[in-house]
């Protein structure tokens, strides 16, 4: 028999209305808007325009009953809000695009547009954070959240939907990549697995400041290095070595390298 005074709070819990759609449909509705954007995900193809106007009609009204479920949470009219970011996949697909290419072009292993899209995680992660950082700029609350952790379970990419990410970003193989939530990300970067973009603190008094870096356009950055702090700026064209721990600005065109003493024993 288990405590009484558990079952009581645990049950005022399940009887309190909930506010929120279930994660499950947050994840169904945005995993067909992903095949919808990218049939090669898929084998449900539209034959025709009208076809593909009706699929995505239908994304809508799912978006607007889904953001009708939490309106209390939200600044606008949920049927607004649905219109206007069904308004933004166009703009989001051609960033994706640019991500695909410069995946293609940034991984001599990749063979061709349809190989990234369908089997790259990194492309993915990616995907799932775009069209949550939409909704994040919208100020909708905890869908953005739902939407990026669920692509982490899927990928082991951790991506804040509030990071500021700019076109032909790229991430090589992607386990364990956290990227925080005010990090910013110029064109043309490159990731490695292991990379951690993160705050010097984690202070609760923090949580309006930028905590985390800036990384300008066309910077490399290579398996397990970390990055930390709000104050800390890659400059432009730089390479930042494995293993590194940064924790200060570097300029433009800098070279960064963790070198460790190997001994060989016979």
């Amino acid at each position: 028999m288990l405590p009484k005074d558990f079952l009581e709070a645990l049950s005022q819990k399940h009887t309190k209305s909930n506010t929120f759609p279930s994660t499950s449909a947050v994840k169904e509705l945005f995993t067909d808007i992903m095949l919808t954007l990218f049939p090669e995900q898929t084998q449900r193809h539209y034959g025709c325009l009208d076809e593909l106007q009706e699929a995505f009609d239908q994304i809508e009204l799912r978006l607007t009953r889904l953001l009708r479920s939490m309106q209390m949470h939200l600044d606008e009219d949920a049927r607004v809000l649905a219109t206007n970011y069904i308004q933004k996949l166009p703009e989001i697909y051609r960033v994706l695009l640019t991500d695909v290419q410069a995946t293609l072009l940034g991984d001599p292993a990749a063979q061709s547009e349809y190989e990234v899209i369908r089997a790259y995680p990194g492309f993915y992660a990616i995907a799932f954070y775009r069209l949550a950082h939409a909704l994040y700029q919208m100020n909708v609350p905890m869908l953005p959240r739902i939407l990026t952790e669920y692509a982490h379970s899927k990928t082991g990419i951790d991506i804040h939907p509030g990071a500021d990410i700019d076109e032909y970003f790229m991430i090589d193989h992607g386990t364990g990549v956290v990227v925080g939530e005010t990090t910013t990300i110029g064109k043309h970067v490159k990731l490695y697995q292991g990379v951690t973009l993160g705050a010097l603190s984690v202070s609760k008094e923090m949580a309006s400041l930028k905590r985390h870096p800036t990384i300008e356009d066309h910077v490399v950055i290579y398996s397990g290095a970390t990055i930390l702090g709000g104050e800390t700026v890659v400059g432009a064209h730089s390479i930042i070595g494995g293993n590194v721990w940064l924790t200060r600005s570097v300029p433009p065109q800098t070279k960064i390298y963790h070198q460790e003493q190997v001994k060989i024993l016979n």
